[in-house]
């Protein structure tokens, strides 16, 4: 009996290796399509010049105080 499991452990061993990696292979997430372009910048339109234009309302900014918390 002891003999039969030991002969047959190799065996059990190979087919939880392959078990496991068909089901890696079947359920894991797929990669990105090969086709797929890598990804550009979106430019905004009028972008920087609305950087470098002043503050709209100056006198309405008040200063934030620092001891709130987001929570």
């Amino acid at each position: 009996m002891v003999v039969v499991a030991v002969l047959l452990l190799p065996a059990l061993g190979l087919l939880l290796f392959t078990m496991t990696y068909l089901e890696d292979r079947l359920f894991g997430d797929p990669g990105p399509p090969r086709h797929a372009r890598r990804r550009h910048l979106r430019l905004v339109p009028g972008g920087r010049a609305r950087e470098a234009s002043p503050a709209r309302n100056p006198a309405r900014a008040e200063p934030r105080s620092g001891d709130r918390d987001a929570a």
